[in-house]
């Protein structure tokens, strides 16, 4: 597996530890939500770690809704700004832009390195 390829499943994982601490100390009201959102973390780094080149849209779009629901919730902004209680804040703002931001550059260099790779197949052969 190429490194930028690693990297990518690497944040992933981080993304799908860190959401399985955020669960249990979030709002049960949306447990499934939760845990559906994690098991896609967690889906997206097995075909990333496969090299299923279709992982990478998904990969992106649930970066960015994850960052804008973050921001948009007076929830979870109030909670970030105030850091109480601390480990929600320190859980959201890690889990919520910190990890989505290195997903977003590690898609970014695991689909430029892809695309390379496709091109120098493409014209070797």
């Amino acid at each position: 597996m190429e490194k930028h390829q690693k990297f990518l499943v690497a944040v992933l994982g981080a993304i799908s530890i860190v959401g399985a601490f955020g669960i249990p100390i979030g709002d049960p009201k949306f447990i499934i939500q939760a845990i559906a959102l994690e098991s896609s973390f967690i889906v997206l780094a097995f075909l990333s770690a496969k090299k299923y080149q279709y992982a990478y849209i998904p990969n992106f779009v649930i970066a960015i809704i994850v960052i804008i629901g973050n921001t948009i919730s007076p929830k979870h902004t109030e909670i970030m700004y105030t850091l109480h209680p601390l480990y929600n804040g320190i859980v959201l703002i890690i889990g919520g832009y910190i990890l989505q931001g290195l997903l977003i550059t590690a898609n970014i260099l695991a689909l430029k390195s892809h695309k390379e790779a496709t091109r120098n197949s493409i014209t070797t052969a």
